[in-house]
């Protein structure tokens, strides 16, 4: 996956962001994210050591979209998040139902984006962008990883509950995640519309934040928003595919810069082997649990109620409270785990 070490030419934003209704995404809005996944413009090499690398764009906006992309080769593999916008479980800033972090950050003021403890204004909204090679792991099994609940709370160690709460259509549903921050952050959740769609030998899962009147902001956690996550799989072979992540979130909050620099320095490629790992091993889990229920193959063995789509609004940032965190300084053991270095987490669960 090369890529320029440099280019200047932004890319525009993305229809979604003007969403007044609640829609499932039509076959436009799927070509056009995959169009939007494939963009080759932009961007800036920041980090790149044992095959994983991580790329950053600036777009300009009403205010300055900084995207983070990671690329990886060999045998790592990218984070993930089904229902969340996220990476949140991969690099712990937003969150990922079956769609999930390599961070973009968007700032209030049209300054650059500095890393390496430079100065920089707080983090307003994040976006994350992440690509990756996965060898030995083909695009059917990681779109299941993506879409398996039940195997999502075995490997992912950031989630604190996640559930689907209902069926729209036969390729979309509405659901709840909730997922640690990096301490002393506050904890975020997010309600959102995911839809997903096979296209060949490719796939794509994505969501956006909608408001469900049974699960209105929580008073321990910030409600974040999704704006537009997701996936796109793509096949490279009957054992390999690459995956990219895309996501822009608004985490309710200005975030500290020690926040910019470890999700792209440290937790996003953390995340990527992690899910790598969980990917290999779930034809041998999935084998021992249910190794036939795959509803989002097959729609007619969903337990999901229906729901109206008039039952839902689109959850817009402007109405959710802003958390000041841009003081908040990292905490010990944050520290202490980044300067472990990006070795794995224990995994033995994932049996």
């Amino acid at each position: 996956m090369e890529k320029s070490a440099a280019s200047t030419e932004p890319q525009g934003p993305r229809p979604v962001l003007g969403r007044d209704s609640v829609q499932v995404p039509d076959d436009q809005d799927f070509r056009s994210f995959r169009s939007e996944c494939e963009a080759e413009a932009g961007w800036n090499l920041t980090y790149s050591k044992a095959g994983v690398s991580v790329w950053v764009q600036a777009v300009e906006m009403d205010r300055t979209l900084h995207k983070i992309k990671s690329t990886g080769s060999g045998r790592a593999g990218p984070a993930a998040m089904a229902h969340g916008p996220s990476h949140s479980a991969a690099c712990r800033i937003f969150p990922d139902r079956g769609t999930n972090p390599c961070p973009l950050h968007r700032q209030a003021d049209s300054q650059p984006l500095h890393h390496q403890g430079s100065p920089v204004q707080p983090v307003f909204a994040v976006t994350n962008w992440c690509r990756m090679e996965c060898r030995d792991v083909p695009a059917e099994t990681l779109y299941d990883v993506l879409h398996d609940i039940e195997y999502r709370k075995k490997w992912d160690s950031n989630v604190i509950e996640t559930f689907d709460i209902a069926r729209l259509t036969v390729n979309a549903d509405v659901g709840y995640y909730s997922w640690r921050c990096p301490k002393p952050l506050k904890n975020r959740d997010v309600i959102t519309l995911r839809s997903w769609l096979p296209m060949g030998t490719d796939y794509i899962i994505m969501n956006y934040s909608v408001k469900h009147p049974k699960y209105p902001p929580r008073k321990d956690l910030v409600r974040a928003v999704s704006i537009q996550t997701g996936y796109l799989i793509q096949s490279t072979g009957p054992k390999s595919c690459v995956i990219t992540y895309m996501a822009q979130v608004d985490p309710k909050g200005s975030l500290p810069k020690w926040v910019v620099n470890k999700s792209s320095q440290f937790l996003a490629p953390k995340a990527m082997k992690k899910m790598y790992k969980a990917c290999v091993k779930y034809p041998e889990w999935k084998q021992k649990h249910q190794p036939h229920f795959k509803p989002w193959l097959h729609p007619e063995q969903s337990p999901l109620p229906s729901l109206a789509l008039s039952e839902l609004s689109v959850q817009h940032a402007d109405s959710l409270e802003n958390i000041d965190e841009s003081a908040v300084a990292e905490s010990r053991e944050e520290r202490v785990g980044s300067a472990g270095g990006e070795g794995s987490d224990d995994d033995t669960s994932l049996t």
